[in-house]
């Protein structure tokens, strides 16, 4: 059997890991806090996708992807076959959203689509973590140690089930932020555990050594720009996203705004003007009189000369 480090760069790479588990977690979790209060179908099926985005593809497949980059098996190089690296992503993605999609449907039997839910993504997470490791290539042969490997299929499947249920039900941003940190703990126990079940055999009469021919694929070095640009503009995304959207408190304060002005008797806002004529103001009652409109000159009356 090869020797085989999970740690090649020290403790780097775990902490980064967590670090993106956490960063996605937190932003999935407010994305899914927007679903309990959207106000049409069409920003809840927003909402849940991002939401997808922020779990499956920073959450849980980038960490995968990076906790990678500290993986080594002595003496062999090791490269990617980018389309199943890809495919791993839009497992990790589809996963959760088709979990926050059942999770998120209709009041009835919540228990039960809690569980279906967890099911379908942890099922899926895990498929997207042996679909990563199935994208490796190397000189020699992998094997699973089955009850490693059936543990973290349970712990994912749990894991993914906790993930839902926070996802619907935590409201209060110190709830939020204690939630990701819990997410990412699970997130990386299934990674690490699943990577424990793996062992390698050396291809017999295969090259050894720096001197030996490559398989073929793509190095991790060269996925990581391509790959860590697309995290860092999908989470500038995901900020922007939740910044500029609406929130309670700005619709509360813009029906506010326009029960006052109705109560002050001003028109809603004014169209926007017309080349070659007069822009128009909203016009105002005070004391019975009517205040001067715009137009092509302005006009002073009271009632005593109508």
């Amino acid at each position: 059997m090869a020797q085989i480090h999970h740690f090649e760069h020290g403790w780097i790479t775990p902490a980064v890991s967590y670090t993106l588990s956490v960063l996605g977690s937190l932003l999935g979790l407010i994305c899914a806090s927007r679903v309990r209060t959207a106000h049409s179908a069409g920003w809840r099926t927003w909402w849940l996708a991002l939401a997808a985005v922020a779990i499956g593809g920073t959450g849980i497949w980038s960490m995968h992807f990076v906790a990678m980059l500290g993986f080594s098996v002595s003496g062999m190089q090791i490269r990617y076959d980018v389309g199943v690296t890809a495919l791993s992503a839009v497992l990790a993605i589809a996963a959760v959203g088709v979990g926050l999609f059942i999770v998120a449907r209709g009041t009835k039997a919540v228990g039960v689509r809690f569980v279906v839910g967890g099911l379908f993504a942890g099922l899926g997470v895990a498929a997207m973590h042996f679909t990563g490791m199935f994208a490796m290539r190397l000189d020699g042969k992998i094997d699973y140690l089955t009850s490693r490997v059936v543990a973290a299929v349970i712990i994912a499947v749990v894991a993914a089930t906790v993930a839902l249920w926070l996802a619907m039900t935590v409201r209060k941003p110190s709830a939020i932020a204690a939630s990701a940190l819990v997410m990412g703990i699970a997130v990386n126990g299934m990674h690490f555990t699943g990577m424990s079940a793996m062992s390698v055999r050396p291809d017999a009469g295969a090259g050894i050594g720096i001197g030996a021919d490559a398989p073929s694929g793509t190095s991790a070095g060269t996925l990581l720009i391509p790959i860590g640009l697309a995290v860092l503009f999908g989470v500038i995304g995901l900020v922007y996203a939740l910044m500029a959207a609406p929130t309670d408190e700005d619709r509360a304060a813009a029906a506010y705004l326009a029960s006052r002005l109705e109560q002050n008797g001003t028109v809603a806002a004014p169209a926007a003007p017309v080349f070659g004529q007069a822009p128009q103001v909203p016009v105002q009652r005070a004391n019975g009189q009517r205040l001067p409109s715009a137009g092509a000159a302005w006009t002073f009356r009271d009632r005593a000369d109508q």
